[in-house]
């Protein structure tokens, strides 16, 4: 049977990113931004991939409190990113010096880069997750001045990103591009598709 959805399928988006915004966009999904502020405090021993669930689900579940029951009959959709150097989560910068230090950690690295989406429908709470494999070359402190001038290390876990100047200093990827952006779109539309929300 098929639903509302299909012809504008309209969406509930737990996040302020506006990547995320633009990809689901690409996929024919208009969305209504409700960021959902939670504690992302990592808890004691939690592997990089479990947090980003976690924290997935809890934005969701989160977002669902924040409507009304009539809002709530449509879908919402989460998502975490979080840059893994060996089990280490390297989050959002706190501030230019944080940035800093993760760049330079980063910088001659191959990391992980998992993102989870999470789709509250139906009572029902499903969450997916996306990592892929990035190799960066080495890059100089100099580099790295100039990239925290330009201002895009804001917002951004691992205090990157692969869609902008950053660019330049991705190898390799193995994995979902835009995943590493915020949202991996084949695993955001295999689940949307699932749950008969789209059917491209």
């Amino acid at each position: 049977m098929r639903n509302n959805f299909e012809q504008h399928p309209t969406l509930y988006l737990a996040s302020r990113s506006p990547r995320r915004v633009e990809l689901l966009k690409q996929i024919g999904i208009d969305c209504i931004t409700h960021p959902a502020d939670i504690d992302e405090t990592q808890l004691l021993n939690e592997l990089p991939e479990h947090y980003v669930a976690r924290l997935a689900r809890e934005k969701a579940e989160a977002c669902l409190l924040g409507l009304s029951a009539e809002q709530r009959s449509r879908p919402v959709l989460a998502a975490d990113t979080t840059v893994a150097l060996a089990d280490k989560v390297l989050g959002k910068p706190e501030n230019d010096n944080d940035a800093r230090q993760m760049l330079a950690e980063l910088s001659g690295s191959t990391h992980l880069v998992h993102t989870a989406v999470a789709l509250a429908f139906m009572n029902k709470i499903e969450v997916v997750l996306s990592t892929t494999t990035v190799e960066m070359i080495g890059f100089s402190e100099q580099q790295i001045e100039y990239y925290i001038a330009s201002g895009e290390h804001h917002d951004k876990a691992g205090s990157y990103g692969i869609q902008g100047l950053a660019g330049a200093w991705i190898k390799k990827i193995e994995g979902s591009y835009t995943g590493v952006m915020g949202l991996p779109i084949c695993e955001t539309a295999e689940l949307l598709r699932k749950h008969h929300i789209i059917h491209i």
